[in-house]
């Protein structure tokens, strides 16, 4: 049988830790059998899960005869002990698959187990774990990232979605669809964890030479601008515009104007019953296609999807 072995340090987020173990300990095999053994292992007798304390009943020896290894997040991943990563390295030296959910993502980079790889980790942490582990390509737009042997998710639910990608490495998408119904969850969501994402602007400095043009795209976004357009407003040529843009803003002209269409059409989507093309043509698209293709672009997923699952209801 394949034992799973879920890791419990000190401040682990009760969600994570809980996660995999309703999961796994509930998947069974066509013909009833229990297909994981799950264990609960920590690096200490006590553990401060917030909310309560746990006590685990196997520690960390009990890594080097797991299958499978989950890192839940904690409130504090980057406090790891180097007792936690020896044994984290040495079960990975053994061929041991290891996963992170959400925040589990820093304890498994530190290891320095994912150099070299892709990853993700919650979207708001994404930034954090890049600057700390610049060896890894992180990509903060996905539920969850296999490599193999190292596997991340994002924030929260997404670590279903990874234990039921999992489940269908391990037995099949017969298994794995069981079990996705069990936690009342589809076997594959459409879409990822950039749809969550909040898209805030980039933002300017106080008195920036910029400050009033960012104003009036924001304020004239519906209507067809062009770089000359801008530049004409701003009083710069195009060229100093773009340069103006990349050194306060990061951006372009052109990328942060889409972007402020985007974030007025998501928020159309979620208060109003308007139609998508509408929609397109009220933030300023000229054309529905263009909008749904730049909308997958930021969004990770098409309009309509988004509005089914953030539309509000009674609008």
């Amino acid at each position: 049988m394949h034992t799973v072995a879920v890791l419990a340090l000190d401040k682990v987020v009760p969600f994570d830790l809980s996660t995999p173990i309703e999961v796994f300990s509930r998947t069974r095999m066509p013909d009833g059998r229990a297909a994981y053994r799950v264990r609960v292992c920590g690096a200490t007798p006590t553990i401060d899960a917030g909310a309560f304390t746990l006590q685990p009943p196997w520690g960390l020896d009990a890594l080097a005869a797991a299958d499978t290894i989950i890192l839940p997040g904690c409130a504090d991943p980057v406090a790891v002990s180097a007792e936690v990563l020896h044994a984290l390295r040495q079960a990975a030296a053994n061929g041991t698959r290891i996963a992170s959910i959400c925040s589990g993502a820093f304890i498994l980079a530190a290891t320095g187990l994912l150099d070299g790889h892709r990853a993700t980790t919650h979207w708001l942490a994404a930034a954090e774990l890049a600057a700390r582990h610049p060896a890894i390509e992180v990509d903060p737009g996905v539920l969850y990232v296999d490599n193999g042997q190292f596997l991340t998710s994002a924030g929260a639910a997404a670590g279903l979605d990874l234990c039921l990608h999992l489940i269908r490495r391990d037995y099949g998408s017969a298994v794995a669809a069981d079990a996705a119904r069990l936690s009342v969850m589809p076997l594959e969501r459409e879409g990822g964890q950039a749809q969550f994402i909040v898209h805030d602007q980039p933002p300017t400095p106080r008195g920036s030479v910029l400050e009033t043009v960012l104003r009036w795209m924001e304020d004239n976004s519906a209507r067809e601008l062009t770089l000359e357009d801008i530049a004409a407003h701003a009083g710069m040529s195009t060229r100093t515009l773009n340069r103006r843009f990349r050194e306060q803003t990061g951006t372009t002209p052109l990328q942060w104007l889409h972007r402020t269409r985007i974030r007025q059409a998501q928020h159309l989507l979620e208060a109003t019953d308007h139609p998508v093309d509408r929609i397109a043509a009220q933030v300023g698209f000229g054309s529905p296609t263009a909008f749904r293709d730049r909308f997958k672009r930021v969004v990770g997923t098409t309009p309509n999807t988004y509005r089914a699952a953030f539309h509000a209801p009674g609008v």
